[in-house]
């Protein structure tokens, strides 16, 4: 099945107010750029996610202490990590802005292919995504995001979970499908296949959220 075409007429439109939008319709990342409201969306096959307000501040440290052990241990290393907001487009066969159906902003990315890098991010998929699952969007990082990384060859896919302070990895197999891991929680740590040698211990992760 083809990707949808989207409404040309709105392609060089520039829109200022997220009421404007018709969140009916089908958009492309060409529609995307020129969006200059305040609110953050995503796009998944065409069809816009409103974000939710900006993350908590238990989200933020969650983050944090996922982040800065990636960016130590990468350092003079090929791979690069990216936090939010970042846009990762996921293109299926063109590149052109008006082809791409797909943006995401993962709460942090791994990419180690750089000719994926450009000014404006990424394009194609990251190695490794790591999702902060929040109040009131664990639906769709479970359910869209899964079925996004899974079709485009996400390596590994990290779900973290602030609620009962555990970490869920999904490694995709040969056949490109996820794998599910045991649920990781405190006292353990968790590696990874795509960067040998890494250990991110939960303690650290979850230790400070009083």
């Amino acid at each position: 099945m083809s990707e949808p075409v989207p409404y040309p007429e709105l392609q060089n439109e520039p829109i200022r107010a997220f009421s404007d939008i018709d969140v009916s319709l089908t958009y492309s990342y060409a529609n995307y750029l020129n969006w200059l409201f305040e609110e953050r969306v995503e796009l998944i096959k065409g069809k816009i996610f409103k974000m939710s307000p900006a993350p908590s501040r238990v989200h933020q440290e969650i983050s944090r202490e996922i982040f800065y052990p990636l960016i130590n241990f990468l350092k003079d290393k090929p791979c690069k990590v990216y936090s939010a907001p970042f846009d990762v487009r996921f293109p299926k066969e063109s590149k052109a802005d008006k082809d791409v159906y797909t943006v995401l902003q993962p709460d942090i990315c791994v990419i180690c292919d750089r000719n994926n890098l450009d000014d404006r991010g990424c394009i194609g998929a990251p190695d490794i995504v790591v999702e902060i699952l929040s109040p009131g969007n664990n639906k769709k990082e479970l359910l869209h995001k899964y079925q996004v990384y899974e079709e485009f060859g996400v390596k590994e896919y990290w779900v973290v979970s602030q609620s009962d302070q555990s970490m869920l990895i999904y490694t995709l197999n040969d056949l490109g499908k996820f794998q599910p891991s045991k649920i990781f929680t405190l006292s353990e740590k968790i590696t990874s296949s795509v960067l040998p040698g890494f250990e991110l211990f939960l303690d650290d992760v979850f230790s400070d959220l009083d």
